[in-house]
């Protein structure tokens, strides 16, 4: 099976194509190499994923053709130890420590502005 075939089945990523781009992108490794979208991937393989800020290490335990609900597709991997361990690290740390202003977008709105100004200026 193609390995952006599994991806999507698996439901790491919404669609093909979205999964093709990870893999040509370097956010997909296949036994810890890079990997071109029409690898085959087998019973037994290793997949390294980065889907967003989480980075999963996996073991393929079965192939589907087609994707079928999310309580299926769990059941076509299995997540090492280390991990699920690693994963609830960074979500610990991203609780404690949050990324400053991660809604703020583009120019800052005039009374943001007047903030920053008055902020820099000192009281």
């Amino acid at each position: 099976m193609r390995l952006d075939k599994w991806l999507w089945a698996a439901r790491f990523f919404k669609t093909r194509g979205i999964a093709n781009a990870a893999i040509d992108s370097g956010k997909v490794k296949l036994n810890g190499y890079a990997a071109k979208p029409s690898k085959v991937v087998k019973a037994g393989d290793r997949l390294q994923i980065r889907a967003g800020d989480q980075l999963w290490e996996v073991d393929v335990l079965a192939l589907n053709e087609q994707r079928r609900p999310a309580s299926e597709a769990q059941l076509l991997y299995a997540e090492t130890s280390e991990s699920i361990q690693e994963r609830a690290r960074q979500a610990e740390l991203q609780k404690l420590a949050p990324v400053p202003m991660p809604d703020r977008k583009g120019r800052p709105t005039k009374r943001e502005r007047r903030q920053l100004e008055s902020f820099q200026k000192g009281p």
